[in-house]
């Protein structure tokens, strides 16, 4: 009995699911990136400091929504790209790890998060809106007093916003080395040289970064491989800090000693 037509059958089919598996992955990966929170539009922040809301019209029919903190006596403005998942109302607490450092810090949400519009169909979207966030802020800063700072997702945005546009400081905190490297850590049978649309290239930004860059990392990070900083940290030893929180998780950073010294040492040293 020649079983080779059957076999070649088989494994046509094989293929044909592998193929259809792959491209449902290529078509829904958006939905494996960002865990976005939506906010309803009359939606009230509660802060314990002065903030103002503040709306980015980057096109017809698309609006990014972000909120301002503002320090006591502000020397300049921190912008700070938030993870990916939930919105400004959880992410806003971040603020008050730097307003002490009399900086106002403006925190904004990528399409489809919180109250903004849109939604990200492809990298080039979050780097344009990064910048037309950026070129919009520096209406109201001058732009020798604006810091970039970004934690997780956010720390390729901030990093590339900092390799176009003048920074005293970049603080990246959990930086992946660039979104690939991240992608294959925990999907390694994926083939994301072909699949992976979002590739936001940390290690090749950096490169181009004229000021201070301070990363900040822990050692159990589950999400974002600590390797990553360290392979950050060799390709560019002379321009990073890197602090090593041991026992650091993903998400716990800012409850460490480290983390407020090292934010301490970084704005004190602007001085």
């Amino acid at each position: 009995m020649n079983l080779l037509p059957l076999l070649s059958l088989i494994l046509g089919i094989i293929i044909i699911l592998l193929s259809l598996g792959l491209f449902g992955l290529y078509k829904m990966q958006e939905k494996l990136i960002f865990y976005p929170e939506a906010l309803p539009h009359d939606y009230q922040f509660q802060f314990k400091a002065p903030t103002e809301e503040i709306f980015f019209d980057t096109r017809k029919n698309v609006k990014l929504s972000g909120l301002l903190f503002k320090a006591k006596n502000s020397n300049g403005l921190i912008i700070y790209c938030h993870g990916n998942a939930g919105s400004i109302a959880s992410w806003g607490y971040r603020a008050f790890d730097y307003l002490p450092y009399n900086y106002d810090v403006l925190l904004w949400d990528y399409r489809g998060y919180g109250k903004s519009t849109g939604k990200i169909k492809n990298e080039k979207v979050l780097h344009n809106d990064a910048e037309f966030v950026y070129q919009e802020m520096q209406k109201r800063y001058d732009k020798s007093q604006i810091i970039f700072v970004g934690i997780s997702l956010g720390t390729g945005i901030a990093a590339k916003l900092a390799s176009k546009y003048p920074s005293k400081l970049l603080m990246l905190i959990t930086p992946y080395f660039n979104f690939k490297h991240t992608v294959d850590h925990h999907y390694p049978i994926i083939p994301t040289s072909i699949m992976l649309k979002y590739r936001i290239k940390t290690n090749e930004y950096l490169n181009e970064v004229n000021c201070p860059i301070y990363l900040i990392h822990g050692t159990e990070d589950e999400t974002v491989p600590y390797e990553s900083s360290v392979k950050l940290k060799h390709l560019f030893p002379h321009k990073i800090e890197l602090t090593t929180i041991e026992g650091g998780a993903h998400n716990n950073l800012p409850e460490y000693p480290q983390f407020q010294e090292t934010v301490k040492k970084a704005f004190e040293n602007l001085k």
